[in-house]
């Protein structure tokens, strides 16, 4: 195994096209001099995006409901289902959402929920038939891996037919949660109901999608339990995961998309004494860039490491700013608390050196703002 002792030697490898390995990872995570990293990653990402600019969408994330039995230690937002507050909105309700989402100039609505053993496949499949005919001009981006697996287990059908299922009602992407880290060491140490949620789960259920021709994002949520091990896992499972679907004639993953860990409100925090703060972000989403080299897109977030670190982020290797997310309840029943808007998004983008581009989920571009 060859040792890496340099900046040097990983960024002459990457310029010259070369794949860098999980061992090259570690050295970018562990050592890596930040500004001569994020000049690297902004090389590979003009590389895979030429343009100076940055694509965002207009979309907002609903819940349909918060019922859930996986007990995650990282989430504030599970109810069980004699809690008070607990819910779960009927397909009608949810389409009044969406309505409302299309009024404001909504083209895609991320749709998940808890994992609620009551509702059966057909439910499902009629929220995404019901948006597709009373709002054509939004695309349903719903429902994570775990959900698809929780349908799955309800409907007593294989992964690959509950995909069909949605598909022919009318699904065309799949969002990327429920990764955290693709690694069972630390899933297992996350779940109180292990083996739910292992690897292969996330794993089966894209693979399953990109065969499908779905197009599907890339998640990771980092800065809670996780080793650089596990973080470096992650991305060379993700990087296979599409090497797979691109050699099998599909597209595969849109973008890759990091976040860190909130810990407001759940269980985890008690063990988590402290978030993970700009610079590790900073350095994550330049790593991303280099390492997924299969990739298009790396996704910078203004809503969950703050607008002003999202800027930073998009001289780091992003090139997508995500979404304008009028509506969001996870992250804010963890006490975390961010909004912007259609406006202020531009301006953001701009102020970082960028030209702002409005696109779709499967990042068409809809209009270029000069």
């Amino acid at each position: 195994m060859t040792t890496v002792t340099s900046m040097k030697d990983v960024a002459d490898k990457v310029m010259a096209g070369v794949r860098i390995t999980p061992e090259d990872g570690l050295y970018l995570l562990n050592e890596a001099p930040l500004m001569e990293l994020g000049n690297l990653a902004q090389e590979v990402r003009y590389r895979h995006n030429p343009d100076p600019v940055v694509t965002f969408v207009i979309d907002t994330n609903l819940n349909y409901t918060n019922i859930c039995d996986a007990f995650c230690t990282f989430c504030a937002f599970f109810r069980i289902e004699t809690d008070a507050d607990s819910y779960t909105y009927t397909v009608e309700q949810v389409m009044e959402m969406v309505g409302q989402a299309a009024a404001k100039g909504v083209t895609t609505v991320l749709l998940q929920g808890g994992l609620n053993s009551k509702l059966p496949m057909e439910y499902y499949e009629e929220l995404v038939r019901e948006t597709k005919r009373q709002y054509p001009q939004v695309l349903p981006h719903y429902f994570s891996a775990p959900e698809i697996q929780k349908m799955s287990q309800v409907s007593e059908m294989p992964v690959s037919e509950v995909l069909r299922h949605l598909k022919e009602a009318g699904q065309e992407t799949l969002p990327g949660g429920g990764s955290e880290i693709l690694s069972d060491k630390v899933k297992r140490r996350l779940s109180r109901l292990w083996p739910k949620g292992r690897v292969q789960d996330w794993e089966d259920v894209h693979r399953e999608a990109h065969r499908l021709d779905y197009r599907t994002t890339a998640t990771m949520m980092y800065g809670h339990l996780e080793q650089p091990e596990d973080v470096i896992e992650h991305l060379e499972r993700t990087r296979d995961l599409q090497d797979e679907a691109l050699a099998g004639g599909h597209e595969g993953f849109t973008a890759f998309i990091p976040w860190s860990y909130k810990r407001g409100n759940t269980p985890l925090a008690k063990r988590v004494k402290e978030e993970s703060g700009p610079n590790p972000y900073l350095r994550m989403i330049a790593i991303s860039r280099i390492y997924l080299d299969n990739i298009q897109h790396i996704q910078a977030s203004w809503f969950s490491e703050g607008k002003k670190t999202g800027e930073v982020a998009l001289n780091f290797g992003g090139d997508d700013f995500g979404g304008t997310l009028f509506d969001e309840n996870v992250m804010q029943e963890a006490g975390f608390y961010n909004r912007t808007s259609i406006v202020e998004i531009q301006a953001m983008i701009r102020d970082a050196g960028f030209t702002p581009a409005q696109r779709t989920t499967k990042y068409e571009i809809l209009n270029v703002f000069d």
